[in-house]
């Protein structure tokens, strides 16, 4: 009984490139079934507490799902790749060597994406923002929407989606932490009876923050401050509302309207500019 002939070398490569590059594939897909159903899921969970803090969390989680997502494609890349080379027989060791001195003749090019990506991981490890959160960075405001290795995506109130460099981010302000704090300054005339101004803005704002319908807005009491300032034309008295921190401007737009109509009923009237012009006599 003849022998089946040896198969040819490069069909061997081929199959076991196949190999890998399926292993590759079911590797990526267990280690993304894992993130997905643990990260995610706990995220959930947390998304639905009524607790600032346990959702601010789950944001928090849900960023972390996404890059740590990005960083296993590109390590479970670079090993397959690596692995094929063996297969064929393509020195790794010079390529890597050839590599390190292009990477060092780049680098200085690369300058700026190498600073991207660091600040990117730092702002995760610090939890500076995360997605979903209203931030001001690199000039823009908007909603976080993506935060990539080398840049944040917002998008802005008017639609416009925003890419910002993470290395251009010197100053994060986030405007949705655990709570968020809404301050009203109201101008008040100065004919005003300014206690009855105060007492009539601080029981509407009392009566705003215990109503049912806007109850869950709020993360804690209003608090009357008083006269903060005696502007050219109006006693400004500032009120500070502690609330969601993504109903703070929902918080702001019904409690203006509520206290306009309550400083009407009371007789208070708002402070608006005045010209007075005065006219000298006769100086001969």
């Amino acid at each position: 009984m003849s022998e089946l002939p040896d198969w040819p070398e490069w069909v061997d490569n081929v199959l076991w490139t196949v190999a890998v590059i399926v292993g590759a594939l079911i590797l990526w897909f267990v280690v993304h079934s894992i993130i997905r159903r643990w990260v995610r899921s706990k995220a959930s969970k947390l998304s639905d507490a009524e607790d600032l803090g346990e959702r601010a969390r789950a944001q928090r989680l849900d960023t972390i799902a996404r890059t740590l997502e990005t960083l296993v494609v590109l390590v479970i890349g670079a090993g397959a790749v690596i692995y094929v080379m063996l297969i064929w027989g393509i020195p790794v060791a010079p390529l890597v060597a050839g590599a390190g001195v292009i990477g060092l003749a780049i680098g200085f090019g690369a300058q700026d994406f190498v600073r991207d990506v660091i600040a990117g991981f730092f702002v995760l490890v610090e939890d500076q923002y995360a997605i979903g959160d209203v931030v001001s960075i690199g000039g823009v405001s908007g909603t976080v929407e993506d935060i990539r290795l080398r840049t944040t995506v917002l998008r802005s109130l008017d639609g416009a989606v925003h890419h910002v460099p993470n290395g251009e981010v010197r100053v994060a302000s986030n405007l949705t932490p655990d709570y968020g704090k809404m301050v009203i300054d109201l101008g008040v005339g100065y004919d005003a009876d300014i206690d009855s101004a105060i007492a009539a803005i601080a029981d509407e704002a009392n009566r705003f923050a215990t109503d049912p319908e806007w109850a869950s807005a709020h993360a804690g009491d209003p608090a009357m401050l008083g006269v903060d300032e005696l502007g050219d034309s109006a006693v400004m008295i500032r009120t500070v509302f502690t609330t969601d921190p993504e109903q703070r401007w929902a918080v702001k737009r019904e409690f203006l309207r509520r206290v306009k109509y309550r400083l009407d009923a009371e007789g208070i009237e708002i402070a608006y500019p005045h010209l007075q012009i005065v006219q000298g006599g006769d100086q001969s």
